[in-house]
């Protein structure tokens, strides 16, 4: 009784009362596959920082109906065998939903997530085709696919080259792996409807050496646009070619992984990247009242608010991707009574997501057992003075084509 009453007068102190009560139901397990020492780390220890602080302040303010929300992390260094090992022991300790890391993990997991009933998550990148709930029942992109993604882009670089493409020559730079090829599909859909030239150029990984592609883009091609879906270091890489080509970065456009502050930093900071446009599936910038919230937090335990935060882009994805987790948990929770649930509890947790904007920081989603997707939302913002400037509001393009590939996907 003396070790429970010091350990409840600690908590008091600390402001985390509801996290003793979060104890009394007992705890429910997420996965968390991550890459914090591998060739995406750039995006790993800020995503993954996010996830974790995103959990630690559920938790401080008593948890989801009761329960204490339990992450379990592996750091797979963007590797396939780990990230498998660490599903397998998640799922034996029972984990209930799952944080996936990587297309090729995606990939991997697929068809047990399926056997396994356990719903994961695979938010911006993945397999396209598993915006289909019926045909992919536990893998959810709940985020922008690459397909969405390279829609928008074309709808976009459309917008800024006055609303016709016919003629117009676009280049698309990528990641030479299944991720990067993934998007090509839906650019080869819009060239038939749209008549513009697109010539794609591969990047070798890591990823840090594309002089050559570079030179040739902008020395032979001359394309009208340029679109890169690069990602881990070659996004910077990428903008310091095109500024030393004298290729105007205002013709370039970046998916969503080669779209944060990490990489205009390491590119050698705004002044290089001035122009640059970048493609987000969740909100950038502080204004959130959740970064508030865990700001608060850490000031509660008399520390500083880490670093990883000043990358607003992709530690913001991590709260994304937390929060969608946790409101599926609660969904389920909600559904059956508050007892603890199981894997294909939450996967319909997942499925009746809907209305939860986290305060503008999530896009208007709809999830649902037919959309595993929940719309294809992104938003555009351009680097200019010193910061990300936002361009659109929440925008969808093609939906009919992109729908059309899904359907027909092998």
């Amino acid at each position: 009784m003396r070790k429970v009453s010091i350990t409840l007068a600690a908590l008091t102190v600390l402001g985390f009362t509801g996290a003793a009560t979060a104890q009394q139901k007992g705890e429910i397990l997420i996965g968390e596959q991550c890459d914090r020492t591998g060739p995406t780390q750039i995006v790993g220890i800020r995503l993954c920082a996010a996830v974790q602080d995103y959990i630690n302040f559920v938790n401080s303010k008593g948890g989801v109906e009761g329960f204490k929300i339990k992450v379990d992390e592996i750091d797979h260094e963007y590797k396939v065998p780990p990230g498998m090992e660490a599903y397998e022991r998640d799922k034996r300790d029972g984990a209930v939903s799952y944080m996936i890391y990587g297309t090729p993990h995606a990939q991997a997991l697929n068809q047990k997530l399926n056997e396994d009933k356990i719903p994961g998550t695979s938010p911006g990148f993945g397999i396209s085709a598993s915006a289909d709930g019926a045909r992919y029942p536990y893998l959810f992109p709940v985020a922008a696919t690459y397909w969405s993604q390279g829609a928008a882009a074309i709808q976009f670089v459309k917008e800024k080259l006055g609303g016709n493409l016919k003629g117009k020559k676009i280049a698309y730079v990528f990641y030479d792996n299944p991720a990067g090829r993934e998007a090509i599909p839906i650019l080869e859909d819009l060239q038939k409807t749209e008549g513009y030239e697109l010539r794609t150029f591969a990047v070798p990984p890591p990823g840090v050496e594309m002089g050559a592609q570079v030179l040739d883009i902008t020395q032979r091609f001359r394309p009208d646009f340029v679109i890169d879906h690069l990602f881990g270091r070659s996004p910077s890489v990428a903008i310091k070619e095109y500024k030393r080509a004298g290729y105007p970065l205002s013709k370039v456009m970046g998916l969503v992984w080669a779209s944060a502050e990490a990489d205009i930093e390491a590119a050698g900071g705004w002044q290089v990247a001035e122009g640059y446009h970048t493609m987000q599936f969740a909100g950038a910038g502080d204004d959130y009242p959740v970064r508030q919230e865990i700001k608060a937090m850490y000031k509660s335990q008399g520390k500083e608010p880490p670093k990883e935060m000043d990358d607003t882009v992709v530690y913001n994805r991590g709260l994304f991707v937390a929060a969608l987790h946790v409101e599926a948990i609660r969904n389920a929770l909600k559904a059956n009574g508050g007892k603890k649930p199981t894997g294909e509890e939450v996967k319909k947790g997942f499925e009746q997501i809907h209305d939860f904007t986290l305060g503008g920081l999530v896009p208007p989603l709809k999830i649902t057992a037919e959309d595993h997707e929940g719309g294809g939302w992104v938003q555009i913002f351009q680097a200019k003075g010193g910061k990300f400037v936002k361009e659109t509001d929440w925008i969808r393009a093609y939906p009919d084509v992109v729908s059309a590939a899904v359907k027909k996907a092998e």
